[in-house]
């Protein structure tokens, strides 16, 4: 479950990216670098699981379903956070420096 979901959120993420290609004004390539590794780190991880595991693997409990559900989601929404922070320190359309800027200049007016 946690390779479906990170697999789904690489995909779109490079979508994104590509439709905006070469601009790139809200650096969506890190997304797509983060979701890409984590799908790869999910696809070892169920190899070594198969092979732990064999035929078991494909016939999981509900509650473990459950559990891969919620981690899946956790780090997809953990790389939108790390997205928005990178973003934020980067400002590539300059918005958190005018916003500063426009403060400095209403408190030098008064």
């Amino acid at each position: 479950m946690t390779l479906l979901i990170t697999v789904f959120a690489a995909v779109a993420s490079t979508a994104i990216w590509y439709k905006n290609a070469p601009e790139n004004p809200m650096k969506t390539g890190i997304l797509c670098w983060m979701y890409w590794g984590a799908s790869l780190m999910w696809l070892v991880d169920a190899v070594f699981e198969y092979a732990e595991l064999g035929a078991a693997y494909f016939t999981p409990e509900p509650a473990d379903m459950l559990n891969d559900l919620y981690l899946g989601l956790a780090v997809v929404a953990l790389g939108l956070v790390i997205w928005i922070i990178s973003l934020l320190i980067r400002d590539p359309k300059g918005v958190i420096q005018a916003m500063l800027t426009k403060g400095k200049n209403a408190s030098a007016k008064h």
